[in-house]
């Protein structure tokens, strides 16, 4: 059975971001330290629609990241005691698909090798299984 509510407690000890800018609703699947998957549901009343393409809205590309981003380091600093994660690298990137308001975003991120305080991060995000976005992160687990 998966405990929601540990997971939300994780997400809330590892991620330093809080209302705007927490890109990411809930995690629903956690493997501390090698996989974290997270969903956010995209809305009309996200506040990054307002100016972004107004007759067409989408989510920026770069808040996708972000979001990817702090999946990762759920993923990452899950597994630590204390620190704060910091997205250091975009080192890959594609986006296949515009991410419109209704879409249910499921962000996962694979912790495919660390080095140090340092990891590199195969993200993806995706809706009604189709992949929208992909790519490798590299982040760091430092001090706040």
């Amino acid at each position: 059975m998966v405990d929601h509510k540990g997971m939300m407690g994780t997400m809330e000890v590892v991620l330093p971001h809080r209302f705007p800018f927490r890109m990411i609703d809930r995690v629903v699947e956690l493997e501390p330290g090698q996989r974290a998957v997270a969903v956010k549901a995209v809305s009309c009343d996200d506040f990054f629609l307002e100016g972004h393409f107004p007759q067409d809205l989408c989510m920026p590309e770069a808040l996708i990241v972000e979001a990817l981003a702090q999946t990762g380091g759920i993923a990452l600093l899950s597994a630590k005691e204390g620190g704060m994660g910091f997205l250091v690298k975009v080192e890959e990137m594609q986006f296949d698909k515009a991410i419109t308001p209704g879409v249910l975003l499921t962000l996962s991120a694979d912790v495919e090798f660390s080095f140090g305080e340092m990891a590199k991060v195969r993200v993806k995000a995706e809706t009604e299984g189709e992949t929208v976005a992909q790519g490798v992160l590299v982040l760091a687990a430092g001090k706040p």
